[in-house]
């Protein structure tokens, strides 16, 4: 007996999405927390809910490596989809507009590091 057997392949997009919204949910409040709630360096507590900002910071790390993660999965699990939308709205250049969409995306995720940097 297959895990796909137990659990279908629906099923298994609705806990992937559910855990990607309640991810993404709790992302967002660390980051508002981090952002400002708790404080930078040695003004006053660094402290909430018991936790240091460092380890604020961990969760926030551990919680984007895990959407990552889920991203991925839900991707595979809606590529024919994510195909078929694509070859209907650009026909015959659908490889082509992936393409453009996945170096774009690439592209951003560097700009976006060097404008850190700076």
């Amino acid at each position: 007996m297959t895990f796909m057997s137990i659990m279908n392949k629906n099923t298994l997009k609705y806990l992937i999405n559910a855990a990607l919204f309640i991810d993404i949910c709790s992302i967002a409040a660390i980051g508002l927390l981090l952002g400002f709630v708790i404080p930078r360096g040695g003004q006053g507590s660094n402290y909430f809910l018991g936790l240091h900002r460092h380890e604020w910071v961990d969760i926030h790390l551990f919680l984007s490596i895990l959407l990552l993660t889920l991203l991925f999965f839900h991707l595979l699990l809606n590529w024919t989809w994510i195909v078929q939308s694509t070859k209907r709205y650009f026909v015959d250049r659908w490889k082509n507009a992936l393409w453009f969409i996945f170096w774009t995306w690439i592209l951003a995720l560097i700009v976006g590091w060097i404008a850190i940097r700076l």
